[in-house]
């Protein structure tokens, strides 16, 4: 998965061909939490946002959750309903918010069992964001920065978690 990462990071940040517009597609890296792959699709004013990755791996994996707590990095899937316009009447520079939901798969260690391999959880709720992106000029690459909230539904009713990110991403 790190290759894959890697791989796809230098293609987005190596990559100059054409001049940099938001197109109808986008996919790239994104760095925080969640981290992973991110798949975008515009439309006029709104957008639709995949992120499929990691949960747990940059901002600490040893976590305080329900009656015990997170010590590992597990797989997380994310998409969003997205509205965007115009930073500051600049058509390069981009503002954008939204919700939708998350899902999420990690070790749990309950604190009033001996459990050494841990349990694994299933996690779903709801995320909130909002962020900001850069299109390259005279590149099909943008650079986004981006922050918002889960709010967890099941099992752990209104656990929450603060997250963000930055990224890059190829828009085709």
């Amino acid at each position: 998965m790190q290759k894959t990462i890697l791989t796809i990071c230098s293609f987005l940040f190596f990559t100059v061909a054409v001049f940099s517009q938001e197109k109808k597609w986008a996919v790239g890296a994104r760095i925080g939490e969640p981290a992973g792959l991110n798949i975008r699709r515009y439309s006029d004013q709104r957008a639709f946002d995949i992120n499929i990755g990691t949960y747990g791996g940059i901002w600490g994996n040893n976590r305080a959750y329900r009656k015990g707590h997170y010590t590992s990095v597990g797989l997380a899937v994310n998409a969003n309903y997205l509205w965007h316009g115009n930073f500051l009447k600049k058509e390069y520079v981009k503002y954008y918010y939204g919700f939708g939901g998350q899902f999420n798969n990690r070790k749990y260690f309950p604190k009033d069992q001996q459990l050494a391999q841990g349990v694994t959880t299933l996690s779903i709720g709801g995320d909130a964001l909002a962020g900001i992106e850069f299109f390259v000029p005279d590149s099909p690459l943008s650079i986004f920065l981006e922050g918002g909230v889960y709010v967890e539904v099941l099992p752990s009713p209104l656990f929450m978690h603060v997250q963000n990110g930055i990224g890059a991403r190829f828009n085709f």
